[in-house]
């Protein structure tokens, strides 16, 4: 006979509610480490390729060929066009980490998502990485999110979920507190 199992938004709950279970009772198996490996193809253009991650306690293999990521500017930045530059990457990866964490969340409340969109702005100033600036900071100086969400809720939980999704995304931890980030020069080979 089969076990009937509660998908909300695409989201095996039965299982999501059994992970965050097992994690209470085994916390070391929370630790992850991802990885990539990223190769400059000339010009303004580079390829980064992402595969093998390390997390519930072992090496992850279920990935047989690796995500391939490109990147490069814009003609107006020295560019082909090719793909979208590192910072607009950053934009994607922090729209699809809310989203995630939006339907997850929203899965496990009982909160049926019809459609979940954003919209993302980020700023910044060009002269620090161009050197002609030693006080403006390099990075976004502010990134402006803007989501539509419909649902079977009212506003005030689809606000509360996404206050609680905000504390709780990586990438938004990312790009809000400071990360120790180690850069070393390895012989080539």
């Amino acid at each position: 006979m089969a076990i009937a199992t509660s998908t909300r938004n695409g989201i095996d709950v039965d299982r999501l509610t059994e992970t965050i279970e097992h994690l209470k009772q085994q916390p070391d198996l929370a630790r992850f480490s991802f990885r990539a490996s990223a190769e400059w193809l000339g010009g303004a253009r580079s390829r980064t390729e992402i595969r093998g991650f390390y997390g519930a306690g072992q090496e992850d293999a279920s990935r047989e060929q690796p995500f391939v990521l490109e990147g490069d500017e814009p003609p107006l930045l020295l560019g082909t066009n090719h793909a979208p530059n590192a910072v607009e990457a950053v934009l994607h990866a922090l729209t699809s980490c809310l989203s995630v964490g939006f339907v997850y969340n929203a899965a496990a409340r009982g909160i049926e998502v019809r459609s979940l969109t954003f919209d993302v702005d980020g700023d910044l100033d060009l002269r620090p990485f161009l050197g002609l600036s030693d006080t403006e900071r390099p990075g976004y100086e502010r990134i402006t999110v803007r989501y539509r969400v419909d649902a079977d809720a009212p506003r005030e939980q689809l606000e509360d979920l996404c206050a609680y999704v905000q504390r709780t995304s990586p990438v938004m931890d990312v790009l809000t507190n400071p990360t120790p980030v180690k850069v070393q020069l390895e012989e080539a080979s």
